[in-house]
């Protein structure tokens, strides 16, 4: 049995959770950034940590699935709820639908102890009420044999407007297992810093201190570590030895093919993961302008290049597609546009991103990425290398803009995307575009064209 101060423990942590997911799903705040402040400031033990994590990922994975279930339970909609006790019940059934180390009527009566603190008697008694019938009907799930769009909404916890999107533009099938990979935990990977150490080294030094890794299957330069390490812990991070990046992200970089000596333009630049790659790749030699229009995204990637000590990049705030200083416009041997998107696939690390976009937001996205390139190709000399990426899985911002870039410059060529990808890596196409998929390749969704301006 729990022990009384376990007891207030769990409350607190499940307190701390409903207030970060009211504070995503009223401000569209980010959960990652919120969590983080929440562990650093909160008083909490690995264990307390650990359930906050999960408490507030996981109620964010399978929100649509739980709303679902709730909405069988109560009068009126879920959003004439106050924000409060919408998601102390999402929190709640979230832990009695998919956790198992509480007993039922203990997550029950945490439920309800914390309504009385947010509305009182009366909202403790509608929690109590929806909670436990909820529990009655626990083992009444969703038919996967129901093939309707609600339906499918709901099994896979998914917006109704992206699983018809998805099932359109990718087939049913695939996406329902995208839709399924989206609710797994993302892997933790980083990127060994090239100029300071190689893979099997640092891999070496992480086993030497009992951390469980192992090398990334696509990229070279790649290390995914066990979930739950602290990255500012780990042996090589002060030093320089690594980066968090994403796998998928690493491979943009190859795409670009930066070579020594070289003028670099890394249009949308922060928080820098990319550009202290392509510096890498460039030895340190050149010159590397990293422009971004936030000033905490610069603050963060000159963070990064320093404790990575490279020395040839040169960040700059500035809109991209506004006129800039006339000593930054060119020529450039080579311009990534890691262009500003919907994030759709991101959704297993930021699963709050599949509530907060629509189809207006992929359509001003795709209206942004279109005026970013329309600013940039003048900038690239002839013989020059331009690369598109997104970390979305929507053909409005991705087929669609190079489609249309292309189709307004005629001294731009598509080039193969395999060419120049790792020899591991060089499957991960579709037609000539670069693209990964999270059911696929286990990595976020990202998508990438190489185009050479031949003229």
């Amino acid at each position: 049995m729990a022990t009384a101060s376990a007891e207030r423990s769990d409350r607190s942590v499940r307190r701390l959770a409903t207030e970060i997911l009211v504070k995503v799903d009223v401000n569209k705040a980010y959960a990652d950034v919120l969590l983080d402040r929440a562990l650093k400031s909160a008083v909490l033990d690995e264990r307390d940590g650990a359930l906050l994590t999960e408490l507030t990922y996981g109620t964010l994975r399978w929100r649509g699935n739980i709303d679902a279930r709730l909405s069988r339970h109560v009068r009126r909609p879920l959003t004439r709820c106050t924000p409060l006790t919408r998601n102390l019940l999402r929190v709640s059934a979230y832990q009695l639908l998919f956790l198992h180390k509480v007993p039922d009527y203990a997550a029950v009566n945490e439920a309800v102890e914390l309504a009385k603190i947010y509305g009182g008697r009366k909202a403790a008694g509608f929690i109590n009420g929806v909670l436990r019938n909820l529990l009655r009907a626990k083992e009444r799930a969703f038919t996967e044999r129901d093939e309707s769009i609600p339906a499918l909404a709901a099994a896979y916890s998914h917006p109704e407007w992206l699983v018809t999107k998805w099932t359109r533009e990718f087939g049913a099938e695939p996406a329902k297992e995208l839709m399924r990979a989206n609710n797994e935990k993302a892997p933790l990977v980083l990127r060994v810093n090239s100029l300071k150490s190689a893979r099997d080294r640092l891999l070496q030094s992480f086993l030497s201190a009992g951390i469980k890794a192992k090398p990334a299957r696509w990229s070279p330069t790649a290390i995914e570590v066990a979930r739950g390490a602290i990255v500012e812990k780990l042996p090589g991070h002060s030093e320089g030895l690594f980066q968090v990046q994403g796998e998928a992200s690493q491979l943009i970089a190859y795409l670009l093919s930066p070579e020594p000596g070289e003028r670099i333009l890394d249009a949308c630049a922060a928080p820098g993961g990319k550009s202290t790659q392509i510096a890498e790749m460039m030895a340190d030699r050149g010159e590397l302008v990293a422009v971004d229009v936030s000033a905490r995204g610069i603050d963060r990637l000159l963070a990064n290049a320093a404790r990575l000590g490279l020395q040839s990049i040169r960040a700059v705030r500035a809109d991209i597609r506004q006129e800039i200083p006339e000593a930054l416009r060119g020529p450039y041997d080579r311009i990534l546009v890691d262009a500003p998107c919907s994030g759709l696939g991101t959704l297993r690390g930021h699963p709050e991103i599949k509530w907060q976009r629509d189809e207006t937001d992929i359509q001003r996205l795709s209206r942004l990425q279109s005026q970013i390139l329309r600013r940039v190709v003048a900038y690239l000399r002839p013989g020059g290398v331009l690369v598109y990426s997104t970390c979305t899985l929507a053909r409005a911002e991705n087929e669609d803009i190079v489609t249309a870039l292309l189709a307004e410059h005629a001294s731009f060529e598509l080039e193969e995307a395999a060419r120049y990808l790792p020899q591991e890596a060089r499957s991960m196409t579709r037609g000539r575009y670069f693209l990964a998929l999270p059911h696929v390749h286990n990595t976020d969704g990202f998508f990438a064209a190489r185009l050479r301006k031949v003229g």
